[in-house]
């Protein structure tokens, strides 16, 4: 005997997945106007364009797994690694990242962090919290940890099925 739950035929959505879908064009939209890093970028006062965040962002992500190289940046960003290294000059001259010896391989150069990269990241940081701030402003306390927990949640199993389909 059939279950009496209505189940979408295949390929039917559900309103609520059509809804997650539209949620998630309206945050890609937002997130593509780059508020936060605007936002960031404004507080330190730093005449950074939206590209040169990227390669610092990049640039800290690698370096959570080992030394990071102008053609990893290049590759990460999936840029030219002849722009990946006019970007990273830049930065030098703006005093956000610095060249340094590889520590494995001294013939090799690396690209780091400075000082004043991270206090961009802790400016993108509190401007982050700030929006987030705003956004749950009304929110019970229990609504913002249901909310985190499922929205962990989501972005996880997205990442994986990104993972699992190669992109």
């Amino acid at each position: 005997m059939e279950d009496s739950v209505d189940k979408p035929a295949a390929g039917a959505e559900t309103p609520d997945i059509a809804t997650i879908s539209e949620s998630m064009v309206r945050m890609r939209m937002l997130t593509g106007r780059r508020i936060i890093t605007r936002l960031a970028m404004d507080q330190l006062g730093i005449p950074l364009e939206l590209t040169h965040a990227d390669v610092i962002k990049t640039v800290k992500w690698i370096a959570k797994d080992g030394e990071v190289t102008v053609g990893a940046i290049a590759e990460m960003m999936r840029i030219d690694p002849s722009r990946s290294s006019r970007l990273v000059s830049e930065l030098v001259e703006r005093g956000m990242l610095r060249r340094a010896a590889s520590q494995s391989d001294a013939r090799r150069t690396v690209v780091e962090l400075t000082e004043k990269a991270g206090d961009y990241f802790e400016a993108a940081e509190r401007a982050k919290y700030d929006v987030i701030r705003a956004i749950t402003a009304d929110w019970s306390p229990e609504d913002i940890a249901l909310f985190a927990r499922l929205f962990e949640r989501f972005i996880t199993e997205y990442e994986n099925v990104a993972r699992a389909r190669g992109k």
